[in-house]
């Protein structure tokens, strides 16, 4: 049996509980899309600085069949112009194909370097594992933003 004391406090909880979810629900997909811009944007702007970006080595070692200075360069512009368009959610369409796009290759060195992202395959991953690793949630943000573009 609840007392009254307990229906009032659950009646307020209740209302914040919702009044929380609504303001999560207006704007969680802004946050998302903004913060994710800000990691592209970030980590792009990085790669024009030698030597600045982690993932640089990674990238290096990964794309051995072009020049990896040039590489660098246009994967900055590309990483940067997502978080531009990410964070100023313009043209979203474009942006988002150009995020897909980039996913795939960041997953290369899982395959082609396998003895610098495991220490037990499948399931121990290096440093540089789990950097790639975190893309899939990246991927998973860039899904939620798809699926609001026509609202």
């Amino acid at each position: 049996m609840f007392s009254i004391e307990d229906k009032i406090v659950d009646r307020y909880l209740n209302s914040f509980d919702a009044s929380l979810s609504a303001w999560m629900a207006r704007n969680g997909t802004t946050i998302l899309r903004i913060g994710l811009g800000i990691v592209f944007f970030w980590f792009g702007m990085l790669k024009f600085f030698p030597g600045l970006s982690p993932a640089e080595t990674l990238v290096r070692n990964t794309i051995y069949f072009v020049n990896p200075d040039q590489f660098l360069i246009i994967l900055a512009t590309w990483e940067t112009l997502i978080g531009i368009g990410l964070i100023f959610g313009k043209f979203m369409r474009a942006t988002l194909l150009l995020l897909f796009l980039q996913m795939p290759g960041t997953a290369l060195p899982l395959l082609i370097l396998p003895d610098v992202v495991w220490t037990a395959f499948p399931y121990g991953l290096t440093m540089e594992g789990q950097y790639i690793v975190k893309n899939l949630v990246l991927i998973g943000a860039g899904l939620v933003l798809g699926g609001q573009v026509r609202k």
